[in-house]
């Protein structure tokens, strides 16, 4: 069976962007990447996934950056609320309930493991319901302040252990978790 993985960044205070959604304090980490796109291990990642999925303000989000759409070789699924027409890029809009489609996607033989790429409501709908099985989160020295957290309101209690921790210098910490089991 399929895993899925949040692989995300978040600021010291759990921010994963400002309130109006911009990420540009991950700056120095993607000069980095530009110099070394395996720099932090993501071209190891990236090849290991089949899927991506996304909510629709993380997709916009991306749309926003200015470059060619990032995952043109993947499944690419956006959750939305509204229906909407399709565009140039590779990804299929869903709006049916997101705990089904991430239950049954899990099944299915094809392709790598589940990148979900976020954000903040499709990340704790999809924790409740105990269908993210590991988590690598790049932790940034910096504090915004306020902004869209890791996981919405409504989040429940989940354990996890850490798998690895690795210091890059001068830009982040990353943690590699795994969900315990339930008993």
């Amino acid at each position: 069976m399929k895993k899925v993985i949040l692989y995300i960044a978040s600021s010291l205070d759990g921010m994963i962007a400002t309130r109006q959604g911009g990420v540009d304090w991950l700056n120095a980490s993607n000069e980095v990447l530009e110099e070394d796109p395996n720099a932090f291990g993501y071209i190891d990642f990236y090849k290991s996934i089949g899927i991506t999925l996304m909510g629709h303000n993380t997709y916009e989000e991306i749309l926003n950056f200015n470059i060619p759409f990032p995952y043109p070789d993947k499944i690419n699924y956006v959750f939305t609320r509204k229906e909407r027409d399709d565009d140039t890029n590779p990804v299929e809009f869903i709006t049916e309930d997101p705990v089904n489609f991430v239950n049954e996607l899990k099944k299915e033989e094809f392709g790598g493991d589940i990148w979900l790429i976020g954000g903040s409501q499709i990340n704790k709908y999809l924790l409740n319901a105990n269908l993210i099985d590991e988590i690598i989160l790049s932790i940034h020295p910096v504090v915004i302040g306020s902004g869209i957290p890791l996981f919405a309101e409504g989040t429940l209690k989940k354990d996890f252990e850490i798998i690895e921790t690795i210091s890059f210098e001068n830009t982040f910490i990353q943690i590699h978790f795994k969900r315990k089991k339930c008993k």
